[in-house]
């Protein structure tokens, strides 16, 4: 059994692979920190703060919490626990609850819309804050479990980068957990007794493709352990030649690339 501090220490290493491996943070930096209330992003917190404080370079961090007016959501929960840790915050109040329920067709998931809402509401926020970088709490899981639901779903070989820019181009989106297991981010939420808040949004709908991938995701992981690292491998590891892209490879004009090769 992992004690806190085995388990802090593999969180801090693997952000700290992921910082520096994708070029995540500079001098001078602004990030905004985003805070839903659940493990990851509290996680997500603890792990940015802890490289404020040893980076051997200076930047700035303010964690941002966006109230979507979900009925029963505890408003003092996030001030509170932020106030107490002396972090700098601010927290966006936006009914985006009610269009969500209001536009979703009953026995849809509200997965898609809740998503791009509070998105262009947090990066209109990291503009206002005056930051140039925003910093999510996905991380592994998030990234294998997305790959297959757009495999398997959406026809297409894509996931969620560790690291990327907006399309408007003037926001850098980071995802510093993008390393760690899930596994690692939960018992290190359960010690550090985080004051968890559940999204009855997404946590209330039992038809969701991601829950069915997550699990067998998981099956598969007891089946043939250390699967997931090999899977993370593999993303890692791409040879476009070897796939269909013809906008990732040249293959109309393969045969004569083949002939100016033989005369190298």
């Amino acid at each position: 059994m992992e004690n806190v501090k085995q388990v802090t220490k593999k969180l801090q290493r693997s952000v700290a692979e992921a910082i520096q491996q994708y070029s995540m943070i500079a001098e001078g930096d602004k990030i905004m920190v985003c805070l839903s209330g659940g493990k990851d992003s509290y996680a997500l917190l603890n792990m940015m703060l802890h490289f404020k404080k040893v980076a051997p370079i200076s930047f700035d961090i303010i964690a941002v919490n966006l109230d979507q007016k979900q009925p029963g959501f505890p408003e003092e929960v996030l001030p509170t626990y932020l106030t107490n840790l002396g972090v700098d915050f601010k927290i966006i109040e936006k009914n985006t609850y009610k269009i969500v329920m209001d536009k979703t067709p009953e026995g849809k998931t509200t997965c898609s819309l809740c998503s791009r809402l509070r998105r262009g509401t947090l990066y209109e926020a990291a503009k206002d804050l005056g930051c140039n970088k925003l910093a999510l709490g996905h991380h592994k899981n998030d990234i294998l479990e997305t790959f297959f639901l757009n495999f398997f779903f959406s026809g297409k070989l894509e996931t969620m980068p560790p690291k990327f820019k907006n399309d408007a181009g003037d926001l850098i989106v980071l995802r510093p957990l993008a390393l760690c297991n899930e596994s690692d981010i939960e018992t290190y939420a359960n010690f550090m007794e985080f004051p968890i808040i559940p999204c009855n949004l997404c946590g209330s709908q039992e038809n969701l493709q991601r829950k069915k991938v997550k699990e067998m995701i998981a099956d598969w992981e007891t089946e043939f352990p250390n699967r997931n690292a090999i899977m993370m491998n593999a993303l890692q590891n791409v040879s476009p030649s070897h796939l269909l892209d013809k906008n990732l490879y040249d293959f109309d004009n393969l045969e004569s690339k083949v002939s100016e090769d033989l005369f190298i």
